[in-house]
Parts: C-alpha cells; sequence; structure tokens
C-alpha cells in the first residue's frame, strides 16, 4: 500500500494503524504507553515518554513530531488537553490523525481524527486512555479499557492486559505483526538512564503480544537476578537466594540465571551448595565451563584455587 501523504503534512507520514494504551500507575506514579499493530517496528514511532513529564501515543497516519512536541508543551506546563489541542490546531493533516497524551498527574487527553479509517474511537479517562483505528470492530477500545481498569498488578502488566483484550475483542483488521511497551518513573531522578524503566519491542512476529508478555516475564526474572545480587552486596544471603530461586523457577531453563547463582553461592563460602549448579550448567553447555577459570582474574569469582579446581571438576 502507497497513499500519498503530501496532503497531511509535509513528510511522508508513517502508517501506524493501530490500537494503544497510555496509562499511569496511581500508586507508584509509575507511567507507560503500548501498542499492537499490523505494521512493522510500531514501537519506534508510535509511543513517547519521559520521566516526570508524561506518554504519548500518536498513531493512525502518524505526525511522529507530536511525541517530543507533546512532552514539550507538558513540560512547558500544559494539561495534556491543552498540549492535544494545540497539536491538533497546527496539523493540517488532523482528521487522519490519532493522538493520546497521558501527565504524571494522570490527566489525559485523546483525539480521534474524523477520517481515520473505521473503526476507530478512543477513550480518555483519569490515569489511562485507549485509542484505536482501522479495527475490525467497535469493541477493541472499550474492551481495552475494562481490561485495564479490572487488572491488578504492575503496570506493564495491567496494560499488556489491555492490549489482550483489545486483541480479544476483534484487534487490528489486517491482523497482527509488532508491539511494544514503554515504562517510565513518574519522578524524573536527573538520570534518564535509571529512569526509564522498561522498554520492550517485538518488530515482526505472528503472535506479538504473545511475545512480549514472554519478554516482560524475562526482565521480571532478571529484575529478581538484580535484586539478588544487591542483597549479596548486603550480605543478606537468604534474600539474595530467595530473589534467585524465584527468577531461576520463572526460567529454569536459563542456564545463565543458574551459572550466575552458582558463583554467588561459591563467593560467599557456599561452594557446596554451588556444585550441582556448575554441573548442570556445565553439562549442558561447556562454554561456561572455559569461562569460569577466567573470572578469578577479574575479581568476579573469589574461591581458593582448591575450591576452583572442585568447580572445574564438577562435570
Amino acid at each position: 500500500m502507497k497513499i500519498n501523504s503530501q496532503s497531511f503534512y509535509n513528510t511522508d507520514s508513517p502508517f501506524a494503524h493501530t490500537f494503544s494504551i497510555v496509562a499511569r500507575d496511581s500508586v507508584t506514579g509509575e507511567i507507560g504507553v503500548a501498542v499492537q499493530s499490523h505494521w512493522f517496528n510500531v514501537g519506534a514511532v508510535v509511543g513517547w515518554g519521559e520521566a516526570g513529564v508524561g506518554v504519548v501515543a500518536t498513531q493512525s497516519f502518524v505526525n511522529p513530531s507530536f511525541g517530543l512536541r507533546g512532552l514539550e508543551l507538558l513540560k512547558q506546563g500544559k494539561s495534556p488537553q491543552e498540549a492535544l489541542d494545540e497539536l491538533i490546531a497546527s496539523d493540517s493533516g488532523k482528521d487522519v490523525r490519532q493522538l493520546a497524551i497521558l501527565d504524571v498527574k494522570g490527566r489525559t487527553a485523546s483525539y480521534t481524527g474524523k477520517n481515520c479509517i473505521y473503526a476507530a474511537g478512543n477513550i480518555a479517562m483519569n490515569n489511562f486512555s485507549v485509542q484505536a483505528n482501522l479495527m475490525l470492530n467497535d469493541k477493541v477500545w472499550p474492551a481495552m479499557s475494562e481490561a485495564f481498569q479490572k487488572t491488578t498488578g504492575p503496570l506493564a502488566e495491567r496494560m499488556i492486559a489491555a492490549l489482550e483484550a483489545g486483541q480479544n475483542a476483534g484487534g487490528d483488521i489486517r491482523g497482527r505483526q509488532s508491539a511494544s511497551i514503554m515504562t517510565f518513573k513518574g519522578e524524573s531522578t536527573g538520570k534518564p538512564w535509571d529512569d526509564k524503566l522498561i522498554d520492550l519491542r517485538v518488530e515482526d512476529n505472528p503472535q506479538p503480544i504473545a511475545e512480549l508478555k514472554r519478554l516482560l516475564m524475562v526482565q521480571r526474572a532478571y529484575e529478581h537476578m538484580n535484586n539478588g545480587d544487591v542483597a549479596t552486596e548486603k550480605n543478606d544471603m537468604k534474600l539474595a537466594m530467595d530473589e534467585y530461586n524465584t527468577a531461576m523457577q520463572m526460567f529454569p531453563d536459563n542456564l545463565e540465571m543458574k551459572y550466575w547463582t552458582a558463583v554467588t553461592l561459591a563467593n560467599n563460602n557456599r561452594v557446596d551448595e554451588s556444585l550441582p549448579l556448575f554441573k548442570e550448567v556445565f553439562a549442558k553447555d561447556k562454554n561456561w565451563l572455559t569461562l569460569t577459570p577466567r573470572l578469578p582474574k577479574s575479581g568476579l569469582l573469589t574461591v581458593s584455587d582448591k575450591d576452583l579446581e572442585r568447580i572445574l571438576a564438577s562435570p
């Protein structure tokens, strides 16, 4: 499909006919945006956000400038509705745009141009907005709204539940291809690298929401691994092992989680407990065995030479 979009605005408009959600967790203050579309790499153009500011979803015949411009207007003190009104008023292609903005207070505003392809619509409420265009039917965004309100748990899981509900209600009339999710801290720390909590994309997959959900679970497992590392640094080995075990239960076939758990045990004078894990990992992939004697030089494995020999002999 090729459409001359020059009449919409002065550069080609990316096609991101899609359904999305912008949302805020009223307890933690986290904010986020999630989207699915039958279009390659939808996350590159639809979702935008910044900790301490807000999130934006720009879609249909996308005006990608709405992302950064919308965030800048929020920084200037504009409400989401004021920011949206200013963006739409300045756009000659407004009739084919769809736009949603949410700020860190949970205020929302969303818009569906009159020429967005049916079925198209939006629902903006406190702490979330759902919007969709080129859908199979007009049940998609109401289903998303209901699912987000009824689902409990972390913000990212609730947003994915909303996407699942939209898909189950009919979804994009063309099918499925890509999806993405981003979440940010509600308050900025001044360290953007710490303030973006989740940034996951599925660029091309026949089941993008399912794959996005799987990736989120992987991230949660690694968060437990990171928590275990922090607990180890604080010499709280009980908490560390609880965190490591939780991660390994989530992904029992993940060798890396088992390997670094074994290393942590060995480094904390629990070599006997580490040996079964080392043995299992080495048996499945000899490269981990090759790696192990390199760790002492980097200070990552702090066992005696005798214990190192025991570890290397564990296969």
